[in-house]
């Protein structure tokens, strides 16, 4: 499969790590990859059936700019990590939940993964809904003791957070702080004008082994995280799908309704660690560090797996041996991937357009990464 796009003199090791995935891939997906040197564009390749340009849906990847505009308003002092949620968002101390703190709920660790009763998909697609419902929601562990991924509501809470501190959303806060300044090619909220540019996501397609595995493994929808999940909805939507929905792109769902390009991606990293066109840094060092330093590690209780999260941001360098430690980013459900790494001086994104085995940042993440090190020196 052809490879298409640019790299800087240095990186032509990049190119033929992202040409060796597309070979040796049976469904090669639709990729993009973007590589910044600091604020320098250094990669920016893609692969045939889609461009440059194309838009994708992101997934998970879009927490990156939530947590982002977050730790601009924390920066700035209009919020404070240890002042409790209920502090800003009265109604959220029902049920328990009075003594969380804006930290534990970054972190992962509210407890507050889902709604007993499953959202409707109408509901799941807008952030002020979801945080509606779940002010009354009792948490599903003690709060503050363990840890485990809100992977479709943590956009919403954080969000109405921010909301009921500035009296607008997060959405209008990352288009005026943070896309728009930018020009870059991630929305919260897809405008009508931009939908020709997007690709649906496309669904995994196992290998047999794959599928042997997803077919013997007993799952509950009703466990951690299928709640977490929303698989417990009696009308739940595949989540392959949630970005497919043009309701979910209009409204920008914090946590997974983010839609863009691994040049978006890559540009509003380099924006918050290093600067761009010509701008200084987002993040001041100190808050990148704060954002980026490791707050929750161990058995995820949704996942059941092992996992590393700073505030929101994922602790990459503790889940890939190439990034360095302080490394902040996210990854998403159909592969992608997007992150900074101040102490190696870049920010890497990574998209695609098919679902990967078994969802997160997609295997071929880690070589790509090997790669870029390796030409960084």
């Amino acid at each position: 499969m052809a490879v298409h796009g640019t790299v800087a003199a240095g990186f032509e090791g990049v190119r033929e790590e992202f040409a060796l995935f597309l070979a040796d891939e049976e469904h090669a997906p639709g990729a993009q990859l973007v590589v910044h040197q600091r604020g320098e564009r250094v990669v920016d390749l893609w692969s045939e059936g889609v461009t440059g340009e194309t838009l994708l849906g992101v997934f998970s990847s879009t927490k990156g700019a939530a947590y982002l505009v977050t730790a601009l308003l924390v920066q700035d002092g209009v919020l404070d990590l240890d002042r409790t949620v209920a502090s800003y968002w009265p109604d959220f101390a029902a049920e328990g939940k009075g003594g969380i703190t804006l930290r534990e709920l970054l972190a992962h660790r509210a407890g507050v993964i889902g709604l007993d009763a499953g959202f409707t998909p109408q509901e799941l697609a807008d952030d002020r809904a979801i945080a509606a419902l779940l002010a009354g929601q009792r948490p599903f562990w003690q709060p503050g003791q363990f840890f485990g991924y809100h992977g479709y509501v943590i956009g919403a809470l954080v969000g109405e957070v921010v909301f009921r501190a500035t009296g607008r959303t997060l959405q209008e806060w990352y288009e005026e702080r943070i896309r728009a300044p930018y020009g870059l090619d991630l929305w919260l909220g897809l405008p009508e004008s931009e939908e020709p540019r997007f690709l649906s996501t496309l669904p995994m397609l196992p290998t047999p082994e794959q599928q042997a595995e997803i077919d013997a493994s007993p799952y509950s929808p009703y466990s951690l995280g299928g709640i977490a999940f929303n698989e417990h909805a009696p009308d739940s939507v595949e989540l392959e799908d949630f970005a497919n929905s043009r309701l979910v792109r209009a409204k920008g769902q914090a946590s997974a309704g983010g839609i863009g390009s691994a040049r978006g991606l890559a540009g509003m990293y380099a924006a918050a660690a290093f600067g761009l066109n010509g701008d200084g840094p987002l993040l001041k060092p100190d808050t990148a560090a704060e954002f980026a330093r490791v707050h929750s590690e161990g058995n995820d209780l949704v996942s059941g797996s092992q996992k590393a999260f700073g505030l929101g941001f994922s602790a990459i360098g503790c889940l890939f041996d190439s990034v360095g430690a302080g490394a902040f980013g996210h990854s998403g459900a159909a592969g992608s991937l997007a992150l900074a790494d101040p102490r190696q001086g870049y920010a890497y994104a990574y998209t695609r357009r098919r679902y990967a085995y078994p969802g997160g940042a997609a295997p071929e993440n880690e070589r790509l990464l090997w790669s870029v090190v390796r030409a960084l020196g």
